[in-house]
Order: structure tokens, then sequence, then C-alpha cells
């Protein structure tokens, strides 16, 4: 789901809460070597992010966030800040060229450039985060 983010909602808290889990414990995010990305280079997107993302003269950039049962793709527009909430049962991750990776959720993607080795390492430590809860199941079917 493609949400604002910009303002401290509860409603919208609870949403993502429910979606992807609660933030990682500090203890947790020191055992994983840190849950975010750098900043990342957006290559393309779909329309409706691109739509929102034309909208200022910024070089389009996003960042990804970690969470127990999925991830958030941060990005701006403007001044709002814009969340791309993906649980791990609808997450696919495509390295289509060499320097690129395809982020999809239903009718979202974002391809990111993908141009050092921290960014390669930060998506295998996704892929590991998936594999991890793969075995469970949303909402317990």
């Amino acid at each position: 789901m493609l949400i604002n983010i910009s303002y401290n909602n509860p409603v919208i808290k609870k949403k993502i809460e429910e979606a992807v889990g609660k933030p990682f414990t500090i203890q947790k995010r020191w055992k994983l070597n840190g849950i975010g990305s750098q900043k990342l280079i957006i290559n393309s997107s779909s329309i409706d992010i691109q739509n929102l993302l034309i909208l200022d003269k910024n070089i389009n950039t996003c960042n990804i966030e970690l969470r127990p049962n999925g991830i958030i793709v941060h990005f701006r527009s403007l001044l709002e800040t814009y969340g791309l909430i993906i649980p791990y049962y609808k997450l696919n991750l495509y390295k289509g060229k060499a320097k690129e990776y395809s982020v999809y959720i239903d009718k979202y993607f974002i391809k990111v450039l993908a141009d050092t080795k921290s960014t390669h390492d930060y998506f295998k430590k996704v892929l590991n985060q998936k594999t991890i809860n793969s075995n469970q199941s949303p909402r317990g079917f």
C-alpha cells in the first residue's frame, strides 16, 4: 500500500504496524548490523509513484527500512514523505540488470540503482529476512 507518512497519525501508524510489524528493537538492529539502506537512486517506477516523483525537480531517491514482517520503501515528493508498505508475503524482488534491483508489490514497483557492494549486501539481507519469515503465513492462514 502506498500512503503519505509525513504526519504522526495514529490510524496510519496502526495500519503500518499491522502490515509489517513494529520497528525492531535497538538490540535486534545491532544484531542485524542495521536495518536501513543507504540512499538509493530510483531509475523507474510505476505510474502512481512516478506521478508523485515528477512534482518536484529533485533527484528521485528512496531508502528501504526492514521491519519484522516486511519492508517500507520511503521516498519524498515536494515536502511530503511517502511509504510503500510491503509485507514479505507480497514482496517480489528482482535483479534484472547487473546494477539494478526491482521491488514489486501488486501494481506498484520501484527500480533502483545498485552500484555499490553495500547495496547488493543490503538486498541479500532483505532476501534473508524474507526467507526467515516465509514460514509464517499472513494472518495465521
